[in-house]
């Protein structure tokens, strides 16, 4: 069974449960295996390259390249 199929079992498993518990459980470690592939994949970035992004972020910023946090929360509000 390749990995869709198993995906579309999963769910219509899922969707018959009826037990709060499980589902919780499942929630939880979904979550919890979510953050341990995300932290595993990270990958530290070098002197250089934060450099880079400093510089950037200092040019888009003389550039008036940026939105302000209040209207990019209000933005997503919506």
């Amino acid at each position: 069974m390749d990995l869709q199929a198993r995906k579309i079992s999963f769910v219509q498993e899922f969707l018959r449960l009826k037990n709060e518990n499980i589902i919780s459980g499942l929630e939880s470690l979904l979550r919890e295996r979510k953050s341990e592939i995300y932290e595993k994949e990270l990958k530290p970035m070098s002197l250089s390259e934060l450099n880079q992004e400093i510089d950037q972020a200092l040019e888009d910023s003389e550039n008036d390249r940026v939105i302000k946090a209040t209207d990019l929360k209000s933005k997503f509000k919506k």
